[in-house]
């Protein structure tokens, strides 16, 4: 069964890890895929060719969301190209982690950039399509660090909490237009960043987990279909852990 047959979906920062598990699982669930990069383009070229092959239409934008403009630009350029946007999902995000003793002004303020004003951008950008047709999900993806914190991820702590507060405002000002806006607060995901890590240290972070096992960018892209579908239609305001048990 395609949940998601015949709708758009913007997705940002999707040309690895968590956003290309997710452009892949649309895609097959019949989804027209939209997704930016930010200098990758090889892999940007290469999901994009593997995703027509699923007999949607897929398209790579290079543009960075931080910037009001380019998130305008975008919209734009999506709308002109497929016609409409129904899912947004603002996945594109960076961490430049440190203690707060040694992290820089231009550290924190590049994170909350990239991570929280970009959803602001891109939100803002596309609420008038949503506005329009009175319907719309937007997914906002956030962290199990962002509900709990950590040390050392001040900066990006703060920018996914104020992605969950973002979130549920704006669920409670578009709600009465049927539009649904929600966020996912993956867990320990294991994607190629991962796989740089020692094995070690990955094998105490998978044994603190009540599952035992890291998550997988499809564990993310399946909730993420939940919620873009109309599996969810009464479901808003919402953050969903996908963290294996981690925060229970």
């Amino acid at each position: 069964m395609k949940l998601l047959e015949n709708k758009t979906a913007i997705i940002t920062g999707a040309s690895r890890g968590i956003g290309m598990g997710i452009a892949k699982i649309f895609a097959s669930h019949g989804a027209n895929v939209a997704f930016t990069y930010a200098s990758s383009e090889a892999p940007a070229i290469a999901l994009q060719e593997e995703l027509t092959q699923l007999g949607v239409q897929a398209k790579a934008y290079k543009s960075d969301a931080s910037k009001f403009e380019e998130a305008e630009a975008l919209v734009a350029a999506v709308i002109e190209d497929f016609g409409t946007i129904d899912i947004l999902i603002n996945n594109a995000g960076v961490t430049k982690d440190n203690l707060l003793m040694r992290m820089s002004e231009e550290d924190f303020d590049a994170v909350i950039e990239i991570n929280l004003k970009s959803v602001f951008n891109m939100t803002k950008a596309a609420q008038r399509t949503f506005l329009k047709q009175r319907s719309g999900s937007i997914i906002n993806m956030s962290s199990v660090v962002g509900v709990k914190g950590n040390a050392g991820q001040s900066n990006y702590a703060a920018s996914k909490a104020g992605m969950i507060g973002f979130t549920k405002s704006i669920a409670l000002e578009l709600g009465s237009r049927n539009i649904r806006c929600n966020a996912i607060a993956p867990g320990f995901i294991e994607t190629e960043m991962t796989d740089k890590l020692d094995e070690k240290t990955v094998q105490s972070w998978r044994d603190g987990i009540p599952l035992k096992r890291g998550g997988s960018p499809e564990d993310v892209a399946n909730a993420c279909v939940f919620l873009a579908s109309d599996l969810s239609a009464y479901v808003t305001g919402q953050v969903l852990n996908v963290d294996g048990g981690m925060l229970t």
